[in-house]
């Protein structure tokens, strides 16, 4: 552990009777933050710092520092004042920290990184913070958690843009969770779709056989296997099972209508030129559509807006 400064309260070796007070993030994002404290095992070896980035005490926390509190102080499983702060999304008590020298890329013992848990908790604020001084946006091991792939499981669509905007890869791979487009439309979340496809992920790269796709099948969401059609999903393709999207789909529902219409009449010459067009821009270019000297009409078929 690192040292406590002279005059400092002890640091408590127990775990703490209770997590404080937790701001009104709605039932499902208190449940969603405490699932993760404790998964992290953040309430072993806390320090007074921990406790007061994680109740958003600012006053309490630039006491603490001015003390001579170390802002990189870790619990037992390497979980830091900022991970605490971002989780709870505690935009001032991030940025005091940054200010202190707090490390934006610390991981826990399993891997887990402020930004991670920004996306967890949906905080813009806190994330374009960490980003604005260096955070990356992949850590160097592929099953690590990925904070892309957690703004997708959780719909924070806003935390996807500005992941992508800060140059995160659509198509990052983490093994066991696949592709972070598999992923948004594993849980439905039909916008972090729409800003995956129009940065360029690959509509067809799933996890293991299972495509997007069929993902989207399973889930019955009629809306996402459009977009996923639009964007040249591959309705032929077959999952471990091998059943093609079609044959997983509920017998009379939406679903299983857009996917038989769409196999008696196929893409037309329009889609296939603008999915062409793009293939050939480049996925790392298609940012810059916008300002080519193109009229506005075909800058809006190309970003298919």
């Amino acid at each position: 552990m690192p040292e406590v400064p002279l005059g400092a309260p002890e640091v408590s070796r127990k775990r703490s009777a209770g997590p404080g007070p937790i701001p009104d993030l709605g039932p499902e994002r208190k449940r969603a933050c405490w699932g993760i404290l404790t998964s992290q095992g953040s309430w072993a070896d806390r320090s007074p710092l921990h406790e007061a980035a994680s109740q958003g005490r600012l006053l309490a926390l630039r006491t603490l520092l001015a003390q001579g509190y170390h802002a990189n102080i870790v619990t037992i499983d390497h979980v830091t004042p900022l991970h605490e702060a971002c989780l709870l999304g505690h935009v001032a008590c991030v940025r005091a920290l940054i200010n202190a020298g707090a490390h934006v890329n610390a991981a826990t013992i399993d891997g887990t990184t402020p930004l991670y848990n920004c996306c967890a908790s949906g905080s813009v604020g806190c994330l374009d913070l960490l980003l604005q001084n260096g955070a990356h946006t992949h850590t160097q091991h592929k099953h690590f958690p990925s904070a892309l792939h957690e703004a997708c499981k959780r719909g924070s669509s806003q935390c996807v843009e500005s992941l992508l905007s800060h140059g995160a890869d659509p198509d990052y791979e983490v093994s066991h969770l696949g592709s972070p487009l598999y992923v948004s439309c594993l849980h439905q979340h039909t916008a972090c779709t729409k800003i995956l496809l129009h940065r360029g992920a690959s509509v067809n790269m799933g996890r293991g056989g299972e495509s997007p796709l069929h993902a989207a099948v399973r889930q019955d969401s009629a809306d996402q296997v459009s977009m996923l059609l639009d964007y040249g999903a591959d309705v032929n393709l077959r999952d471990s099972n091998h059943q093609r999207p079609v044959e997983l789909a509920a017998p009379g529902g939406k679903t299983k209508q857009i996917l038989l219409a769409f196999e008696v009449s196929p893409r037309t010459l329009c889609q296939l030129c603008r999915l062409q067009i793009r293939k050939l821009i480049g996925r790392s270019r298609l940012k810059h559509l916008p300002h080519l000297p193109l009229p506005s009409m075909l800058t809006h078929y190309l970003e298919h807006t």
